[in-house]
C-alpha cells in the first residue's frame, strides 16, 4: 500500500474537473456576451422567454438529485451492513455461552479474530476497493468452527440452526460493503448532468442577452449553486473513504467488549 492508486480515487479528479470546468465555462460565457465584436450576434439571440429556463433547469436538478440519492443511498446501505455485519458476530457470541468452556473459548476466539481483522487490517483496504484474503480465512474458519457436529449437539438443533444464520448473516453483510467499495462513478451519468448543466448555463445567458450585466449575475448564481453541489456529491463516491467514511466502531466493539 505505499504507492497510492490514483484510480481509486478518481472521483477527487472529477470533482475538481466540475468545479474548474464549470468557472471555465461562466468565464468564457460572460466574455462572449461582452465582447463588442460578438455583439450583432449576442443581440440576434434575443427574444427567449425567460420560462424557457424552467424547462431545462428541472432536468438538471432531477439529474443532480438522482446521482445525489445514489451516493447518500449507497452510503446508508454501506451503514446498513456494518451494523448488521456487528449485530451478527454478537449473537454468536450470546448463542454459544452455554457451550464448555473449550469450545465456547475457540468459537469466541475466532469471532474476536475476525472482527478485528475486518476492522484493522480490512477497513483501509476499503478505500482502495480492495480486501482482505486473510480477513475471509477467518470468516471461514468461523464457519467450520459452528459447523462442528459436537458443538450441534451441545447447542440443540434449534440454536445450532440460528448460529448458522448468523454466520450466513456476517458473509452477506461483508459481501455487500465489499461491493460498496468498490463502486467507481458512472461516466455517463455524469455526463448527462454535465450537458444538462452546460445547456442550462446556456439558456440563462440567452435569455439575459439584451442585459449583459444581468447575464453576467444569473451565470455566476448558477455556477456557484450548482459546480460545489456537483463537487461534494462527487467526493462522497466511496462509502469508505473520505470525507464521510463509513465507520468500522460497531464491529471493533465486538472484540472491545
Amino acid at each position: 500500500m505505499s504507492n497510492i492508486d490514483w484510480f481509486a480515487y478518481d472521483h477527487f479528479g472529477l470533482a475538481a474537473t466540475v468545479l474548474f470546468g464549470t468557472l471555465g465555462v461562466a468565464w468564457g460565457l460572460t466574455r462572449f456576451i461582452f465582447s463588442p465584436r460578438h455583439q450583432p450576434f449576442v443581440h440576434s439571440l434575443k427574444g427567449v422567454a425567460p420560462p424557457f429556463i424552467n424547462v431545462i433547469g428541472t432536468l438538471f436538478a432531477l439529474m443532480l438529485a438522482f446521482l445525489a440519492n445514489d451516493t447518500w443511498s449507497a452510503h446508508d446501505r454501506a451503514s446498513n451492513a456494518v451494523y448488521h455485519e456487528a449485530d451478527a458476530l454478537k449473537a454468536i457470541l450470546s448463542l454459544t455461552l452455554a457451550l464448555p468452556e473449550t469450545q465456547r473459548t475457540a468459537i469466541h476466539q475466532a469471532v474476536n479474530d475476525y472482527a478485528r481483522s475486518a476492522a484493522e487490517i480490512e477497513w483501509p483496504l476499503l478505500a482502495h476497493r480492495q480486501s482482505d484474503a486473510g480477513t475471509a480465512e477467518k470468516l471461514d474458519r468461523l464457519l467450520i468452527l459452528v459447523s462442528n457436529r459436537m458443538i450441534g449437539e451441545e447447542l440443540g438443533l434449534a440454536v445450532h440452526t440460528r448460529v448458522h444464520v448468523q454466520v450466513g448473516e456476517i458473509r452477506d453483510s461483508r459481501d455487500q460493503r465489499i461491493a460498496l467499495s468498490q463502486t467507481h462513478v458512472n461516466p455517463l451519468k455524469w455526463l448527462g448532468m454535465a450537458f444538462l448543466g452546460l445547456v442550462t448555463m446556456l439558456s440563462v445567458a440567452v435569455v439575459h442577452v439584451e442585459h449583459p450585466r444581468a447575464a453576467l449575475v444569473s451565470i455566476l448564481l448558477f455556477a456557484a449553486a450548482s459546480a460545489p453541489t456537483a463537487a461534494i456529491i462527487l467526493v462522497q463516491g466511496n462509502p469508505f473513504q473520505q470525507p464521510t467514511t463509513v465507520s468500522p466502531i460497531p464491529i471493533i466493539e465486538v472484540y472491545n467488549r
